[in-house]
């Protein structure tokens, strides 16, 4: 058996698509799922679509997600160069479409623009398309020679047959045949000397020896084109796996106007990259089990493409923050700092313990710019109505919270110990005294040092937090609004 090997060929003409980046992924995995090798390849062919710095993004998509290729423009396997316009210099595509011609399986086409816009246009799936008539395949040779001595600007076109029919094999689809009728003269070298993208696919692809084609189910309707290319080369074809649609959750086409259409868009919203690699690898496929959480590791060991669906997969931007707030639970503290000190500093201006807030936060936030909201008050208590301490669970009402704080202000003021423990021990202390439950204490003292009903931790945390002068400023403001309030 050949060693398989699978090779993800981006164009780079901006971000990298949710979409293509499941490509990769699950190119990536079918290779090292069966020990294979995964090559990069830069289709850069389409000279209008190109965008300055879109190489850049495909390598630092590549390298956050994990996906380490094994060839590329930077690493050479035997088989470069991997970027095809310089592979066009070789002069590689021109060959093998005059091998074509040859042949009789692709000729010559001179026809100039004024001529191919008076051609007929046909529906074909729901799109306008104009068909080429093969005007120029009855062209002699000598004409042919004469119009290239000449210097008459030319294609070159795929001769297809006009009867019977084509059948390819996909992995997921099975066979798939459509009527030679519905295959137009597609253009396999431009005018301007590149080779069209299908055309130089089939190339790198044989010449590459490439053994999985994985892409999206919108290139099914071409795959008899490739087929055909390939059986007029006489080369083994390989295997074809056309991925499911990816839509939103109103089940249309994913779009840049989402905001979370690119990987690039998704970083920006705070999330992590090993979190949208795995969801982004359930999208389509499903393992054995209902397991949903793997690292990139645990997928390539299970990883069967087999098990790729053929429906749409939507893509839930709910279930990807869930899936994200998983993977900052379970993440090194130290890792999870890294990233959302930056987050904290945007909020948080005063001398505290960044740390000791990102500690609190950790397992409460999905994505990093959730901390925001959670941690506010650190910096200010905001404005509140004083009906927040009234809690029936905790039976406090405003009256018995004014109570509570007015104990407990001198004996905060002589205490010397503010760590989370020493202020624990304070506060228990004075409810066993009291004879109350903790609720009934802790209640009102958190609601006076943070001014809201959800805290990332407990009063003596917030107050270890922000220290003895502003916990007391805090509980006094505190007072003085509840006796305002009841009197």
């Amino acid at each position: 058996m050949n060693k398989v090997r699978t090779r993800y060929a981006p164009s780079p003409t901006g971000k990298m698509h949710v979409g293509n980046l499941r490509s990769a992924l699950y190119e990536f995995l079918i290779a090292k799922h069966a020990g294979g090798d995964f090559m990069l390849r830069i289709e850069d062919t389409d000279q209008e679509r190109f965008v300055e710095g879109a190489t850049e993004i495909i390598y630092r998509t590549m390298e956050k997600a994990g996906l380490v290729h094994d060839e590329g423009p930077d690493k050479d396997g035997g088989f470069g160069p991997y970027v095809q316009s310089e592979r066009m210099k070789t002069g590689i595509y021109l060959d093998y479409a005059k091998e074509l011609v040859e042949k009789g399986e692709a000729y010559y086409c001179f026809c100039d623009k004024e001529r191919l816009s008076s051609l007929k246009s046909e529906v074909v799936e729901g799109k306008e398309i104009t068909v080429y008539d093969k005007h120029c395949l009855s062209l002699t040779k000598e004409e042919v020679e004469a119009n290239l001595a000449a210097g008459k600007p030319y294609v070159i076109r795929q001769n297809n047959p006009m009867e019977g029919t084509t059948t390819f094999h996909d992995e997921l689809y099975g066979d798939i045949t459509v009527p030679n009728s519905e295959l137009d003269d597609m253009i396999l070298i431009k005018s301007d000397g590149y080779p069209t993208y299908n055309f130089a696919n089939v190339v790198d692809d044989h010449t590459m020896h490439i053994t999985h084609v994985v892409r999206g189910n919108e290139y099914l309707s071409s795959s008899p084109k490739y087929v055909r290319l390939y059986e007029a080369f006489g080369w083994e074809i390989p295997m074809y796996v056309h991925l499911p649609l990816i839509t939103d959750e109103n089940h249309k086409k994913l779009s840049k106007r989402s905001g979370h259409a690119s990987f690039e868009d998704l970083m920006e919203q705070g999330f992590v990259a090993e979190a949208v690699v795995n969801y982004i690898a359930l999208l389509g496929w499903s393992p054995e089990d209902n397991r949903e959480i793997f690292s990139l590791k645990e997928l390539i060991e299970q990883f069967d493409y087999h098990r790729i669906s053929k429906s749409p997969a939507v893509f839930d931007i709910v279930k990807l923050r869930w899936m994200n707030g998983e993977y900052l639970k379970a993440m090194e503290f130290e890792a999870f700092y890294e990233l959302a000190e930056a987050y904290i500093k945007q909020v948080v201006h005063k001398d505290y313990d960044l740390r000791k807030i990102a500690a609190l936060v950790k397992t409460r936030i999905e994505v990093f710019p959730d901390i925001a909201e959670h941690i506010d008050f650190f910096e200010q208590v905001p404005e509140y109505d004083c009906s927040m301490y009234a809690h029936k669970k905790m039976k406090t009402t405003p009256e018995s919270s004014l109570e509570v704080l007015q104990e407990l202000l001198p004996l905060l003021e002589k205490q010397e110990d503010y760590s989370n423990d020493g202020l624990y021990q304070l506060l228990t202390s004075y409810v066993g005294e009291k004879g109350c439950k903790n609720g009934y204490v802790m209640w009102p003292v958190r609601t006076a040092v943070s001014g809201k009903q959800m805290t990332p931790g407990g009063a003596t945390e917030i107050m270890e937090i922000i220290g003895k002068e502003e916990t007391l400023a805090r509980i006094q403001a505190a007072v003085g609004k509840l006796k305002q309030e009841i009197s």
